[in-house]
């Protein structure tokens, strides 16, 4: 049985399988469905809910969803992979010399099994030892929040929690996927609404929309996720809805398969890194032919006349007219100015992919599209407008439930300072430097001590080789790891966490508006503990156990936060069961929250009563904040910079093709790379890079060849599959492969297994937002000759015997790689 999709309705409508809240004892938790075997219970992950009956070898779909994420189901069978760890280790130069005598290299050493009492004594002396030399402005809490859909179990807020409980830690703000667009839109429209949530609705753009261009597609291998979980995916279906209702689609992107077949859509096949080039000259189409709505630019914007000044060219001499976009995109003229014709005379909708300012300059796509659509006039209607993220991750366009979801309360961080996410290499690196983020200069701080559970570093990061050096700075590396990724092969101490299948929590999302319990399917293996029980032994070390743990367990925090998502919903008028009958019930769906749907539509309805949170009050085309911070690399106002890397730059005729480092289909980020659903999708072990075949021939590389792949940064080896769906010079390699460098005490050596992050630059959108650039970088290829070397990231590391004096009989025995079986 499907669910109907809550983003498809006009109001809210009960889902088969759930029961809607609608007043006294409604919003209740649900038995069994249709499906559903009584007694069954529900796991809540990032990619989807499923059902199992205590036992993992039972895990299924959840009825309710009825397009569930392909790779799911795939992962069980690789739990317990000789890639798990199992137990605390220690690196062994680190355990036998100390953390000041800075021995060995991170990344190509052996580890030391130890007990949990000597590891977390290990963790809690190093926090104390740094923090009482240095100050808490020389730990860093690192954590990207990916590992846990729970509202209990997750990384990054119970990391957070502890070292705010412990005296502070210098954090991160922002995050990979959308951090130009973060520090940008307040700029704009004084919100981030459209970029994060408050989207305007598929229930409006379908049969309201007549044309939808898609700036960088609706890939929906993004949309199998979702930051709080999934009950029922919906991008597919919202897309599909908006054409039988008659939209017409045109995707804009290099790949063809950044559009579902199913949409028809119109290719346009641009030069990666051009679409704002292209934006602009839709714009001098419009102002041009007089076909922009000069009465929704004089009420409801500000900073109109600087932006068409510099379209049409006035203020620098240079008209951004379809025959200079055509020099820039490839696009033929006559193909912008039918589009830009097109958008004036129907109802648009401007859809932008969050991978578009995740390059050089990545804010001017957003500030253009949103200029595009304030020339077309239609924000804060239905059907017009424009959103980013659709389908980047699923829920998007779904409107937000009436009862706020509970969070684990993280109290205050005494330490004011942070970084920009994407800058941890060059905080490592240059300590006390100064730097520009959103007008402000700062100063990188002087980090000891890097704590990071919940995430891997080497996957989201750039530029690995130079993030493996600046990883070698640190005086310790404590890392949480599931598996002997890189993650935990740079760390000095890693303590081996427990995964969402062998847990309870409640997982809530915000745009799919359920709550659910999730019940472990499997017991954690061994010692394996959970990220709280780990961070609650090192709190009781150091004597913050008490403001930590509230004296509560696991147990007593869900009850905790079911109340308050209780308390919430009472005061919504909404009655949810009992926590016992919320738990064996599994699962609560709740109405949507009402007032004004489309995005800023509260403002285009009353522009003085609702102003935006901007400094004039209206959107702002031309920002003299900005220009007052005098960036180079962004102006005040939307404006073509070209990258360092693109297929326009000089550095092309060396590296003559323009890599897109996209996010993988067959799995989420490099969760689970060793699994099932990842293996199937490699050849010979490594991951595939898309290739033309006019490429390919013109280079002598058959499909299946093994290729070395490089930049100005970094080489990997990955194999060559012909893909005539994307534009010639352009190839993708998806993200996620292990880091599996040949040679791991050798700086820069070859990587084995196809991770594009050895090939991407590592600086920032600009200085404003100082974003991660992954999708601007260069790249050549030629067939890989000789032997080829195995992959190995999937092996654990050595695991070799204490090198210490021995230390009585309670000591714990080694255990070496070889006593694991290989893996498959």
């Amino acid at each position: 049985m499907t669910l109907s999709p809550p983003d498809l309705l006009p109001s809210h409508t009960s889902r088969p399988g759930l029961r809607p809240g609608s007043g006294a004892r409604a919003g209740q938790g649900v038995g069994p469905g249709a499906g559903q075997e009584a007694g069954a219970g529900l796991v809540g992950t990032h990619w989807g809910l499923y059902r199992h009956r205590g036992d993992i070898s039972t895990l299924a779909d959840f009825e309710g969803d009825g397009d569930p994420a392909r790779f799911g189901l795939g992962l069980a069978g690789d739990r317990l992979a000789p890639c798990r760890v199992l137990r605390p280790a220690v690196r062994r130069s680190y355990l036998e010399h100390g953390p000041l005598a800075r021995r060995g290299r991170r990344g190509a050493e052996p580890f030391v099994e130890v007990s949990w009492d000597e590891a977390l004594d290990l963790v809690a002396g190093e926090i104390r030892r740094v923090r009482d030399t240095h100050g808490p402005g020389a730990l860093y809490s690192g954590s990207y929040g990916w590992s846990s859909a729970g509202r209990f179990h997750h990384a990054q807020s119970q990391l957070k929690r502890f070292f705010n409980m412990a005296g502070g830690s210098v954090r991160s703000v922002q995050t990979y996927s959308y951090a130009a667009g973060e520090v940008l839109l307040p700029h704009v429209i004084g919100t981030q609404e459209g970029l994060i949530a408050g989207h305007t609705p598929w229930a409006d753009l379908i049969g309201q929309a007549e044309l939808i261009v898609m700036f960088g597609g609706t890939p929906l291998r993004n949309a199998q996720v979702s930051a709080g979980g999934i009950a029922a995916h919906t991008a597919r279906d919202g897309l599909l809805a908006c054409k039988a209702a008659g939209a017409e689609f045109v995707t804009v992107s290099p790949m063809r398969a950044d559009a579902a077949d199913e949409l028809g859509a119109q290719w346009m096949a641009l030069r990666p890194n051009t679409d704002t080039a292209l934006l602009l000259a839709l714009a001098f189409v419009l102002i041009a032919e007089n076909r922009h709505d000069q009465a929704f630019l004089d009420r409801f914007t500000t900073g109109f006349d600087t932006f068409r000044a510099y379209v049409t060219g006035a203020s620098d001499g240079i008209p951004k007219d379809p025959d200079w976009a055509a020099g820039i995109t490839g696009l033929a003229p006559s193909d912008i100015v039918d589009l830009a014709r097109r958008m004036a005379g129907q109802r648009t909708f401007l859809m932008m992919a969050w991978s578009l300012q995740r390059a050089d300059h990545g804010e001017q796509p957003y500030w253009a599209a949103i200029a595009l659509a304030s020339l077309l006039g239609g924000i804060g209607r239905p059907g017009e407008g424009f959103g980013f993220g659709y389908a980047a991750i699923d829920g998007v366009g779904v409107p937000h439930p009436a009862v706020s979801w509970p969070a684990l309360p993280q109290g205050r961080n005494p330490v004011d300072d942070y970084i920009p996410v994407a800058r941890i290499a060059d905080m490592l690196l240059y300590p006390g430097e100064t730097y520009d983020h959103d007008g402000a200069a700062r100063r990188y701080p002087d980090i000891r001590l890097v704590y990071w559970a919940g995430g891997n570093p080497f996957h989201h990061h750039q530029d690995l080789n130079r993030l493996v050096e600046a990883w070698q700075r640190p005086e310790t590396v404590i890392a949480h790891e599931h598996w002997w990724n890189a993650h935990a092969r740079h760390a000095d101490i890693v303590l081996p966490a427990a995964t969402f299948f062998e847990r309870d929590d409640l997982v809530a999302s915000g745009r799919d508006r359920f709550l659910a319990y999730s019940s472990r399917a499997a017991e954690p293996p061994g010692v394996v503990r959970t990220d709280y029980e780990i961070l609650a032994g090192v709190a009781d070390r150091l004597g913050v156990a008490a403001a930590y743990t509230e004296g509560r367990d696991a147990e007593g925090w869900l009850r905790y936060l079911y109340d308050q998502a209780w308390a919430n919903a009472a005061a919504r008028g909404f009655d949810l069961p009992p926590f016992e009958e919320f738990r064996a019930q599994g699962l609560i769906d709740l109405p949507p929250k009402p007032g004004p749907r489309p995005l800023l539509g509260a403002f285009r309805a009353d522009p003085e009563g609702h102003p935006l949170r901007t400094p004039s009050g209206r959107i702002e085309l031309g920002s003299a904040r900005i220009a007052s911070f005098g960036y180079g690399d962004c102006p005040g106002h939307p404006a073509w910079r070209a990258p360092a890397e693109w297929l326009g730059a000089p550095l092309a005729a060396r590296y003559p093709f323009h890599l897109l480092s996209c996010q993988p289909a067959d799995k989420l980020h490099s969760q689970w790379d060793h699994a099932a659903p990842s293996r199937r999708t490699k050849a010979g072990g490594r991951q595939p890079i898309l290739m033309h075949p006019q490429d390919m021939a013109e280079r002598g590389i058959g499909a299946g060849d093994v290729v070395e792949v490089s930049s100005p940064r970094g080489r990997c080896l990955a194999v060559a599959e012909p893909c005539a769906g994307q534009l010639p010079q352009v190839v993708q390699l998806a993200t996620g492969a292990w880091f599996d460098p040949l040679d791991p005490s050798t700086p820069g050596s070859l990587e084995l297994n196809g991770n594009p992050n050895v090939l991407t630059a590592d600086h920032g959108t600009s200085r404003l937002g100082q974003g991660p650039s992954p999708n601007s970088c260069l790249v050549d290829i030629r067939r890989f000759e000789g032997a080829v070397p195995p992959v190995r990231a999937y092996r654990p590391p050595d695991l070799v015997p204490d090198p210490r004096p021995a230390q009585g009989p309670s000591a714990p025995s080694a255990r070496s790689s070889s006593s694991r079986p290989p893996h498959p």
